[in-house]
């Protein structure tokens, strides 16, 4: 058993226990993990009041030269009979009963864009679901600005978070990597892990907020250049939903690669800031 002073660290043979993740970073992750839970949950809720998603400042239910203008995304329930659920993407339409559209125990199915199990509340309250999300809303801005300070002062951005340049000459292979679950363990994160996290925390977390703050009357009234910037009020509100969407995605995908890598070992790095490693040949010490 060996010491790193500076590094707070300790070997044993080939394998280490580090100090992967530091308080800071903990907090903020855990504080995401509970915010995005309930703003998904309430996010959907709002979009039940309104199952459709539009470009421009107004829902397009005018007809165009050509024919009525469709929907990007539109939810909803046919009487029938039979009464179903119908999804349309784009024009095309699609049988979604009992999952979206129309859902609920048999004989008593109900006309709502996602299922009760899916929002807060689970019955149909837009102010309710309005109160959640902005309360949430408000904390999930507060934290990413506190974790954005502390990645600046701390250097956790620079050294953990940003892409280098030679992570995209590796990216490749790390690619291949976790395709064939062959993850790597070192005390660094992987090319792959680098420009993922940074895509969702610089990128999509930022877009959720600014677009967030877009759909909002008394921000507009302060800001009005910034809904003309994103292309109307309804562009905001289908990018806001494809942010989500893609929040969801990485999660899946996030959930997925921490139960291949081990999920013990990855655990107990975010809840206690040690992670134990493996050597890695292709890793590159910065």
């Amino acid at each position: 058993m060996t010491q790193r002073t500076g590094s707070v660290e300790t070997a044993s043979g080939d394998r280490a226990v580090v100090y992967r993740h530091r308080l800071p970073v903990r907090v903020t992750h855990w504080i995401w993990v509970l915010c995005l839970f309930f703003l998904l949950a309430s996010g959907l809720q709002i979009f039940n009041a309104h199952p459709a998603l539009d470009l421009g400042n107004a829902s397009q239910f005018k007809t165009a030269a050509h024919g009525p203008v469709p929907h990007l995304l539109a939810i909803g329930a046919e009487a029938g009979p039979p009464a179903r659920g119908v999804t349309e993407i784009f024009g095309r339409r699609f049988d979604t009963t009992g999952v979206l559209g129309l859902s609920g125990p048999p004989g008593a199915q109900e006309a709502r864009a996602f299922p009760a199990w899916a929002t807060i509340p689970s019955f149909q309250d837009l102010a309710t679901g309005r109160v959640v999300h902005f309360f949430f809303a408000w904390i999930f801005v507060v934290n990413f600005l506190l974790w954005v300070t502390f990645g600046l002062f701390d250097g956790h951005l620079r050294g953990d978070i940003l892409p280098r340049l030679r992570d995209l000459s590796s990216l490749p292979r790390d690619i291949r990597a976790h395709l064939s679950g062959k993850l790597s363990h070192g005390r660094r994160y992987s090319p792959l892990q680098r420009l993922s996290y940074a895509v969702v925390l610089l990128v999509i977390f930022p877009g959720m907020i600014v677009t967030g703050l877009a759909m909002s009357p008394g921000f507009d009234a302060i800001t009005p250049w910034l809904v003309t910037l994103l292309g109307g009020r309804q562009t905001a509100r289908s990018l806001h939903f494809l942010g989500m969407a893609s929040l969801v995605l990485f999660f899946v995908v996030h959930i997925v690669m921490v139960l291949l890598a081990g999920p013990l070992n990855e655990m107990r790095s975010i809840l206690t800031g040690w992670y134990r490693t493996a050597p890695d040949p292709g890793e590159v010490e910065p």
